[in-house]
């Protein structure tokens, strides 16, 4: 047994456990962080090679402050560590003008004043060829928009944690997190940890990791694949930016799509983005099925040019999702040496940097000059209440 005494004790190194960590050893706070995998690794929600980042965010302007804080730590990290983790090749929002995602899109970047372009259905033809365009199809082009590599991303945060001082112990699952007096105790295998706060990182496992909490979350199995590019100079980031497309009126109305220029000039990503199935994230299946591939099969047959629809490979990873689809950021009721980190919903990794560096001070000071206060998992507790009483 080892026993391990430190100021912030963070549980899981994934995107935000990650961040939490650098921004924690950044300021010369003692931390430790504790995985069950290893950093960067694909088991849960932050794998395959690529993140769209945006401010222009249609998701509600509540969250563009945020988006435009976690670019410039983003930024820092390059800059620190001497890697390159982000592509800013600008990012197109399509659909229709009274779609969902066009909407919420204006929506941010009229409350934000945010610089962009509105292109018609004739544009999009001429400047994207390889998007298919109706008639009544508007594009928003956001040029400080991209994508980030986001296993590269963790694992820089990680080693730029350990470089400043942080311990990072791999290969144990936190089985206990007991709060006990003003502190925190964490159990985990060999590993017993006691700290003055513990950040509950641990995405698809965190309603497992505190049961007790009874945390109105739903994790679901979601999948992106690679498809094969007849020509890959058009696909390529100078040429082809991310984009997010609302198609609305068919089988998929609730979900979009989502995609990125090719990373290696054969294929490019392709998913759907909407909740799958409900899953166990110790159990989940990972096989790809006929039935996961043909909403994206279709939607490349109907809305894009030179890509093919037999696939070169897929990916399963997993949503946590709360009930509003916004984050849990804070600490739960009654237990203030606890900061959850959590139900990012599937659009949650591109804020890793922001919610690290807010994690970092609600553990050392209770509170966060960033507007992260409304996404307190406290905002749950009568369902939190109601689900305890029935057992």
């Amino acid at each position: 047994m080892t026993y391990i005494k430190t100021d912030v004790v963070v549980v899981g190194v994934g995107a935000m456990g990650s961040a939490t960590l650098w921004r924690l050893s950044e300021r010369g706070v003692p931390a430790v962080g504790i995985e069950r995998f290893e950093p960067g690794h694909d088991r849960g929600s932050s794998h395959g090679e690529t993140r769209i980042f945006r401010t222009a965010y249609l998701e509600g302007p509540s969250y563009v402050p945020l988006a435009q804080r976690a670019i410039a730590l983003w930024q820092e990290l390059e800059r620190v560590s001497g890697t390159d983790l982000m592509v800013p090749n600008g990012g197109l929002m399509l659909g229709s003008r009274d779609s969902d995602v066009i909407i919420g899109t204006m929506e941010s970047i009229r409350v934000h004043r945010l610089p962009h372009q509105l292109l018609e259905a004739h544009e999009i033809r001429a400047r994207y060829p390889m998007h298919r365009a109706n008639d009544g199809d508007v594009a928003i082009h956001e040029h400080q928009a991209g994508y980030l590599r986001p296993e590269l991303a963790v694992k820089t945060a990680a080693q730029q944690a350990q470089d400043l001082g942080a311990r990072i112990v791999t290969g144990r699952v936190a089985e206990h997190i007991e709060p006990r007096g003003e502190g925190v105790r964490i159990v985990a295998g060999d590993i017993t940890c006691d700290a003055g706060h513990a950040v509950v990182s641990v995405g698809s496992w965190l309603a497992k990791a505190l049961p007790d909490l009874h945390l109105p979350i739903r994790v679901t199995r979601q999948m992106a694949t690679w498809w094969p590019v007849d020509n890959p100079a058009p696909f390529a980031p100078d040429c082809f930016p991310v984009f997010i497309r609302d198609i609305g009126g068919s089988v998929t109305a609730d979900s979009s799509f989502y995609g990125f220029p090719t990373q290696d000039g054969k294929t490019i990503k392709v998913a759907i983005h909407r909740e799958g199935a409900t899953a166990d994230p110790d159990t989940i299946d990972r096989t790809v099925s006929p039935d996961d591939l043909a909403p994206v099969q279709d939607y490349i047959r109907r809305f894009l040019n030179g890509v093919g629809t037999d696939p070169v490979r897929s990916s399963v990873c997993m949503y946590t999702n709360t009930p509003d689809h916004d984050f849990l950021i804070g600490s739960p009721a009654g237990m203030p040496q606890i900061t959850l980190l959590g139900g990012f919903s599937g659009h949650g990794f591109k804020f890793a940097s922001v919610i690290g560096d807010a994690a970092a001070d609600l553990a050392t000071r209770g509170s966060s000059s960033y507007p992260v206060e409304w996404l307190s998992p406290r905002r749950f507790e009568r369902h939190v209440a109601a689900a305890a009483v029935d057992g």
